[in-house]
């Protein structure tokens, strides 16, 4: 099974979503089971760490962002990737122009598997601290979630 998260630049949420991710995955005792990855529709950033506060917010909570650079969605990602998961609507809006007509990759918004189907995790980018915090607390729900969603697939 892969997992990929997807955000506007791949430098705050979507980077977020995979170290979290994989935390959730390793608690799960699933860490084998999955790969995860993360990318942006844009390609500003590429080949960029995530932006300084996302990785400070996530260092408080044990999660090491550091290591991860961003790179761009591509049509590719369609066929390696079984889910291919948007923070906004914006981005679901791109995903779905890029993905192949013969993809079977699940596309969606990652917060639907929070149970809160339609809602958006917000891009804490132009924001203080508290936005990254607020970021984390919705991707830990909605990582739970896509847990126990993965689960009942097996």
């Amino acid at each position: 099974m892969k997992v990929l998260f997807v955000c506007l630049g791949n430098i705050c949420r979507s980077p977020t979503a995979e170290g979290v991710f994989r935390r959730a995955l390793e608690r799960a005792g699933m860490s084998n089971q999955v790969e995860v990855d993360s990318c942006g529709v844009g390609n500003w950033h590429v080949g960029k760490a995530p932006d300084q506060r996302a990785q400070q917010a996530a260092k408080l909570r044990g999660i090491d962002l550091s290591g991860l650079r961003a790179r761009q969605l591509s049509e590719r990602d369609f066929t390696d990737f079984d889910y291919v998961l948007g923070m906004d609507q914006d981005n679901l809006r791109a995903m779905r122009e890029l993905k192949p007509a013969n993809s079977s990759a699940h596309t969606g918004l990652f917060l639907d598997f929070a149970g809160t189907p339609g809602v958006e995790v917000p891009d804490p980018y132009y924001g203080g601290e508290e936005g990254f915090e607020n970021v984390l607390n919705m991707i830990e729900a909605a990582s739970n979630g896509l847990i126990q969603h993965l689960q009942r697939e097996r």
